[in-house]
């Protein structure tokens, strides 16, 4: 997306603002469609009870800010920005004179090795969301959004993670969603199509990306779980298909990903004390956790350590992180970074990525958007059908959420092209990236002259496919988006100077 979106919504928002100037609580609420504008890219985390999304949440950010532990905190929804100092507040019901909400620092607390929030006379029936600041480089760009289980006991936490995927007012809503998988159940389909239902025109956010969490479980532990966890994605997101939602489906295993980002020296060392341990002593005493962390033990780690390590790194972890001393791994800072790679966390940051963060402008251009047209509806004056016009032509027309809605479509929808075609429809529009090189698949050394002659072609061919008589009509309307997304590469070639 170009930045004339981006800047023709900053002016609407500021015309609807001009327009509602004599009405101060409509005033504010446009206020903060165009903060959403400023603000840093929303992702939310979605998944069914002990999906692992609070220890995802950890491991993306690379630090322990998230309680994983199940308490009251973990039923209410948890918003994680960057600030200076750690601080935690808890927004809850609004006070009987004002009507406005109150808030209350929360304090953070350490309980067994484990951090968790201590709402004291508060629960989580009250509170409304938790604030929680922390200095990360990771949320500089990324707000990210911990909530409630969807396939909750309780129907009222439950809803509360859909009212804040699929919100009626400006203030809540994420751009983006990673939902949480550990089987693909009703429940999860029911609520990935209630999130499909408000994408768009509505509300809800207009990319979703599915993680098969806790993989390693998947395997049983052993050594090639990640590959079983890999199929089991495969299969998840062709029987997600049909939703035309999941834009990608990735395994994860949070567990080993934080404990390899949060390695400590101590940790190092006693992986490579298991290294010298007798293959087959090893694999017996590692049928189980508990049998693992036994005080009797004649392994060469002490017990505390044994349970931390399978603690932080789970069974399949300590497998990987053994294996790979075995192999010749060295050092503390090599072995958390293979650790890291084979957790599928590099993965999945790739894919939130090319998904999400090189498109933090589209998809915060479109909530705010979403936003400007609910308050404009719901308030309806005289002088607002021009802005109103203008808002849902910018939804309808900006190619780039053409594209993402495409590459959603593309996962559920049979093209009639060859193969290759689709695969280079994909990239085309993004899907491997919105860079000029990844879009065309070039080199990215490439002569800007090579470029738009590559560019050109790519054009032709795909304005000659969508002209074809015999397309059916959403294979047209595919390489239509395809040709246009062409264009723009050429148009941003043409600025280049040589």
């Amino acid at each position: 997306m170009t930045a004339a979106p981006l800047h023709e919504a900053r002016a609407l928002i500021a015309s609807a603002r001009q327009l509602y100037a004599g009405r101060p609580e409509i005033r504010d609420q446009l206020t903060e469609c165009a903060r959403r504008l400023e603000q840093p890219l929303r992702v939310a985390l979605a998944g069914s009870l002990k999906a692992g999304k609070s220890t995802l949440l950890n491991s993306l950010v690379g630090q322990d800010i998230a309680p994983t532990d199940a308490t009251e905190c973990t039923r209410v929804v948890t918003w994680y920005r960057s600030g200076s100092t750690p601080t935690v507040t808890a927004w809850y019901q609004p006070d009987p004179g004002s009507g406005a909400q109150r808030s209350a620092n929360v304090p953070v607390l350490r309980r067994d090795g484990h951090l968790t929030f201590d709402l004291g006379h508060l629960t989580a029936d009250q509170v409304d969301r938790l604030d929680v600041e922390w200095p990360s480089s990771a949320l500089a760009h990324t707000t990210i959004i911990d909530t409630p289980g969807t396939s909750s006991l309780s129907r009222d936490v439950s809803a509360r993670t859909l009212e804040m995927l699929t919100p009626d007012n400006e203030a809540s809503g994420a751009d983006a969603v990673v939902y949480l998988l550990r089987t693909l159940n009703a429940t999860d389909v029911q609520f990935l199509g209630q999130i499909g239902d408000h994408v768009g025109d509505e509300s809800g956010p207009l990319g979703v990306v599915g993680v098969v969490s806790r993989a390693d479980e998947v395997g049983a532990g052993r050594l090639d779980a990640m590959m079983s966890a890999k199929e089991v994605a495969s299969r998840f997101a062709g029987e997600l298909e049909r939703t035309g939602l999941c834009q990608a489906v990735v395994p994860v295993a949070g567990l080993l990903a934080l404990g390899a980002r949060t390695m400590r020296q101590a940790e190092f060392t006693a992986f490579q004390h298991l290294a010298e341990v007798p293959v087959d002593d090893l694999n017996l005493a590692m049928l189980s956790a508990d049998r693992f962390a036994r005080e009797d033990s004649p392994l060469p780690v002490d017990a505390r350590m044994r349970a931390q390590l399978a603690d932080r790194f789970g069974l399949f972890g300590i497998r990987m992180a053994v294996t790979l001393i075995r192999l010749g791994t060295k050092d503390s800072p090599t072995l958390a970074a293979e650790l890291v790679e084979r957790s599928g966390l590099d993965e999945l940051r790739q894919v939130i990525d090319i998904q999400f963060g090189q498109r933090a402008d589209q998809l915060k251009t479109h909530s705010a958007l979403v936003a400007l047209k609910r308050v404009l509806t719901a308030h309806p004056v005289p002088d607002a059908g021009e802005i109103l016009m203008s808002a849902e032509r910018l939804l309808s027309d900006v190619h780039g959420f053409q594209e993402l809605r495409l590459l959603g479509r593309l996962r559920s929808t049979e093209v009639g092209l060859p193969a290759d075609d689709v695969a280079e429809l994909q990239r085309l529009i993004g899907g491997f990236g919105i860079q000029i090189a990844e879009r065309l698949g070039t080199d990215g050394d490439d002569s800007v002259e090579l470029q738009r002659m590559r560019a050109l072609a790519t054009v032709r061919k795909w304005r000659e496919r969508a002209r074809h008589p015999l397309l059916d009509q959403f294979t047209a309307r595919a390489c239509t988006v395809a040709a246009r997304s062409a264009e723009g590469v050429l148009e941003e070639l043409n600025t280049v100077r040589l």
